[in-house]
């Protein structure tokens, strides 16, 4: 074999494994114009390779990857998913990619990024090409084509985001979907509508993917899809790509000594919490100046250091949003919880009569999470426990539990269910193993909790208090906790002072993250956004209102402590619940 012949083979072998391997093909194949106007080879960044890991851990797992990404500005996921989108569907027969994104110019500007990838491959890689128009791009053998290459039936598609019959009428095995958070649509043609559609066109097969990839852009649909994807409901994974991990995000600091007397709060936050070197903290100094107008919401949104900050929304928050942010940040960093649920047995089976608290057990489990532990309890500890009923169908049941001593909360319940009573009995559980923790029920929309309760013969409940008398003596009233016009206001000003003075106090990101959307209403009234929860929210806030009834001590003698509340039950027959 002459060297001709040697370097032919040579050559023929790097073009199949470099069809095996998209890092390979990119970095030997792939062109693309760099933000200094040159023509260079794709070669992932940090970014791109977070995601590349995604996609390789879900591929792992046998899971074809869906990805949804929360990203900064400038990244370069939308072009290293186009070269993605090329790979695949120029290297492999019978295969078919969509391209999406929320404007025409935009759409056809991500187009025109594959066709820039495929004019500038190497003839010995470059797939047969039967069509290349505005809206598609066919790698198939050509009318009249008299050469020996075989064509690959493979295209990219391109269409705008609007409504919600796009990608229906074909198959698709790799799709796109760019800056979804500014798709435009609404009711039967609304994003989620959309999505919906081009999803059913994906099929189940591990050589597939869908990425949906955008900056935000407040509270909308992406946010929907980006909490459903944290909470494990969609079938998404999601991935956030905050500024800092770009390579580039970096700016020279001649006197570092005198740049750090400077800092601001947030900067001194970025330095000290999140530990960034003060290249990077200049860097977003010269951004929130330069790019952004001094806007720091602006600067949160398209540059954001924690998925939290990057939906900045209108309205005025009822919370210190950035102090919850930064104490999620802080959380996700050390946290530590066990989720799962009780399980117990009945006296009678048959009849349910009564749990024999001697059965109950927590169980660690990912699926029945129904409860997150963040403390167990300690001897002789009095804890509250307050609960959030379902209310007009759109909530869950919910709960708070808190260390009476300390304010310190320690547990949290949330369960989506269509009826009442197993979220009574994980109550009932709960404050068993809570110590006999004093249990408040808001009973506004559904009694059945409370009443459910007393059949099982929890002694231990809050019971509203009431004036009697012309000296106006405070007595214990009915049980549960009741939400008015005269505790609502109450409620909220108190967690506001928790929230500006004792944040430490609450563990649970879900509950923080509800206070994220507790905005304002045009009529100044403070409530949850649009499509968003308060219920875990007004379950923390119902702890600050019932904990007077329960000691705020730990009894040090070995003696039985009977409370006013049980006094009181005791003494009732036919116990009331309106």
């Amino acid at each position: 074999m002459d060297k001709i012949q040697v370097a032919k083979a040579i050559k023929t072998k790097q073009r199949a494994n470099a069809k095996r391997d998209y890092h390979t093909f990119s970095a030997k194949y792939l062109n693309i114009t760099n933000k200094q106007g040159d023509k260079v080879k794709l070669v992932q960044n940090n970014a791109q390779n977070k995601l590349e890991d995604v996609i390789t851990n879900l591929r792992t797992q046998g899971r074809p990857p869906r990805i949804i990404v929360l990203k900064a500005r400038q990244e370069g996921i939308s072009t290293d998913t186009e070269g993605r989108m090329t790979y695949n569907t120029s290297t492999k027969s019978n295969r078919n990619g969509l391209v999406v994104a929320h404007r025409s110019d935009s759409t056809a500007a991500l187009f025109a990024k594959t066709k820039y990838f495929y004019d500038n491959m190497d003839d010995d890689i470059q797939p047969l090409k039967q069509a290349s128009n505005a809206t598609e791009l066919v790698f198939n053998t050509p009318t009249n084509y008299q050469g020996n290459k075989k064509g690959l039936n493979s295209k990219v598609k391109i269409q705008t985001a609007g409504k919600a019959g796009i990608g229906r009428s074909d198959t698709f095995h790799y799709v796109h979907l760019s800056e979804y958070a500014f798709w435009e649509g609404s009711d039967d043609n609304s994003p989620d509508k959309q999505l919906s559609g081009i999803l059913q066109s994906v099929p189940e097969a591990l050589d597939t993917w869908v990425i949906i990839e955008s900056t935000a852009n407040g509270i909308n649909s992406f946010k929907d899809e980006w909490d459903k994807a944290v909470k494990g409901t969609s079938g998404f994974t999601p991935l956030f790509l905050p500024w800092y991990i770009h390579e580039e995000y970096v700016r020279e600091v001649e006197d570092a000594e005198s740049f750090i007397s400077t800092l601001s709060k947030y900067e001194q936050w970025l330095m000290d919490d999140m530990h960034l070197p003060v290249d990077r903290v200049a860097w977003w100094r010269h951004q929130l100046q330069f790019a952004c107008g001094g806007n720091v919401n602006t600067m949160k949104q398209e540059n954001p250091t924690t998925p939290e900050e990057a939906f900045i929304f209108s309205g005025t928050p009822v919370f210190d949003n950035e102090k919850i942010t930064r104490r999620i940040e802080e959380l996700r960093i050390k946290q530590s919880y066990t989720e799962g649920y009780f399980t117990f047995e009945w006296q009678d089976e048959t009849w349910k009569d009564r749990i024999i608290d001697s059965s109950i057990k927590f169980v660690a489990s990912a699926t029945k999470n129904y409860i997150r532990v963040y403390n167990t309890p300690t001897h002789k500890t009095p804890y509250v426990l307050s609960g959030d009923t379902k209310g007009e169908g759109k909530d869950e049941y919910t709960g708070q539990v808190m260390d009476n001593t300390t304010g310190k909360r320690v547990a949290t319940v949330q369960i989506q269910l269509n009826n009442s009573k197993p979220y009574t009995w994980q109550m009932y559980c709960l404050g068993k193993y809570y110590n006999q923790a004093l249990i408040g029920i808001e009973m506004n929309f559904n009694t059945a909790p409370l009443e459910e309760l007393q059949r099982l013969k929890y002694k231990n409940q809050y019971y509203r208090e009431k004036s009697e008398g012309f000296n106006g003596e405070l007595t214990l009233g009915k049980i549960g906790w009741k939400t008015d016009g005269i505790t609502r206001p109450r409620m909220i000003d108190k967690e506001v002072y928790l929230v500006n003075e004792r944040l430490d106090l609450i563990q649970d990101i879900p509950t923080l993250q509800q206070m994220l959307t507790f905005v304002y209403d045009k009529n100044g009234r403070p409530d949850a956004m649009s499509s968003k929860h308060d219920d875990l929210l007004i379950a923390d806030c119902i702890l600050n209102e019932i904990g007077d009834q329960q000691r705020s001590f730990i009894v040090k003698k070995q003696e039985t402590i009977e409370t006013e509340q049980d006094v009181y039950a005791n003494q009732m027959t036919d116990w009331s619940v309106y």
